[in-house]
């Protein structure tokens, strides 16, 4: 009688391992060979990090890693005052690269870098989710890392990176040490300070046009960066991510410079205007500058940025809207004699608003009505010209055909 073997032979099928093709070799190229970096055992496994230590005085670009000016105006701007007295070996710098840019409940965090001061040196630590079952480790490294931080620095952070770790913390059932820390988003304090200068306030931009600095062909662009996640899930092949690496940790030395750059900008300029230093800084940041320091109500010093902002050499609609701003916040301040004579200049290039604030002036402050009439026709006959922009023209009318008939009801009575 045949075996079992036999009939499963005669059918056609391999009995044992003889016949088979052999086993298809581990990949070479596991991320701890790619990477200079160790494992961290947590209690809930191990992860991967890579550690590197950088010097203060590290430039890039313009700037250097070492904070040495006040973050008062910032912490005011950002409404965290906390963060003007926090020391910056309690800051963590922050920046996340995940498996894609929609968020949700579907959306990791493969590589987490941290950056944190430590005496003279910047420390910077890149946690690495091999595979997302080592997600709950990663969460316990960087809660770890994170311990002696009270400030975290991010950019866009508040739109992104922390909501999606918050999300994945609590998905792990974890609660996470990113809400309690103050916060501080460097993306739109950028957007304040550039957004009239630079088409973009991407952070590769912000290296580039405003710190001078230059990654190295090595960097990958951001938005490969999933693709070279789930490249490397499917081959085992981590050679790919260490450009991933390179971004991360570029863009974190970036946020620590940048956060140097700009308080260095808000805390010693203010204070020294018309100084050589000052000349090397655009007219339009200076400008920039005024605004957010004119929306704090910090008037005096809005008032000089200005002044020195018109020192440069701006386009021509910045040029004239700066001397508007100036002068206002001259009337606010009670020069007006200055804000006078910024008001005769622009009505001399036929900027409307002056004719109106001459108009004011002259009806309120000195009770000439006659004068106050003759500023105001100007305006009318200014904004009826060909020349003038015909979208704005109707509710400019409105407005001054109102204030004549108003100043000529005064003149009459006080003839």
């Amino acid at each position: 009688m045949a075996s079992l073997s036999d009939k499963l032979k005669s059918l056609g099928v391999e009995v044992g391992a003889g016949g088979l093709p052999p086993p298809r070799p581990r990949n070479p190229y596991p991320i701890q060979q790619v990477m200079s970096g160790r494992f961290q055992e947590t209690p809930h496994g191990e992860v991967f990090l890579v550690e590197k230590r950088y010097p203060l005085d590290r430039r890039q670009g313009r700037a250097t890693l070492r904070v040495t000016a006040s973050l008062q105006v910032i912490a005011e701007w950002a409404r965290e005052p906390q963060l003007a007295n926090i020391h910056p070996d309690a800051f963590a710098f922050l920046d996340t690269e995940t498996t894609g840019l929609a968020g949700g409940t579907g959306t990791y965090a493969f590589l987490v870098g941290v950056g944190r001061y430590d005496g003279e040196v910047f420390h910077l630590v890149q946690f690495f989710m091999r595979d997302p079952i080592e997600e709950s480790a990663l969460l316990a490294g960087l809660t770890e890392f994170l311990h002696p931080s009270q400030a975290l620095v991010t950019f866009n952070g508040k739109t992104y990176d922390v909501p999606l770790l918050n999300a994945r913390y609590v998905t792990n059932d974890k609660i996470s040490p990113l809400t309690s820390a103050a916060h501080l988003d460097l993306l739109p304090l950028a957007r304040r300070l550039w957004r009239d200068r630079l088409s973009s306030r991407a952070l590769g931009q912000l290296e580039e046009h405003i710190l001078d600095a230059m990654r190295t062909q090595e960097d990958v662009p951001g938005w490969l960066i999933p693709s070279l996640y789930f490249d490397y899930l499917r081959s085992g092949d981590a050679r790919p991510l260490k450009s991933v690496f390179y971004h991360n940790a570029m863009d974190i030395l970036s946020m620590a410079a940048l956060l140097s750059h700009i308080a260095k900008l808000l805390d010693n300029l203010p204070k020294t205007p018309g100084t050589l230093e000052q000349a090397d800084v655009h007219g339009l940041d200076l400008v920039a500058m005024g605004k957010l320091f004119e929306d704090l109500g910090h008037l005096e010093t809005a008032a000089k940025l200005y002044e020195d902002g018109l020192g440069h050499s701006l386009p021509e609609e910045a040029h004239w809207e700066t001397v508007q701003r100036l002068s206002l916040v001259q009337k606010r301040r009670g020069d007006l004699a200055a804000a006078i004579s910024l008001w005769r200049k622009a009505a001399h290039n036929d900027q409307v608003y002056a004719f109106v604030e001459l108009a004011k002036y002259f009806e309120h402050q000195e009770r000439d009505y006659h004068e106050a009439i003759g500023w105001t026709k100007a305006a009318i006959a200014l904004v009826k010209s060909p020349s003038f922009l015909r979208g704005t023209r109707h509710q400019w009318l409105t407005d001054l055909e109102h204030r004549l008939a108003r100043l000529q009801r005064k003149y009459q009575r006080s003839s």
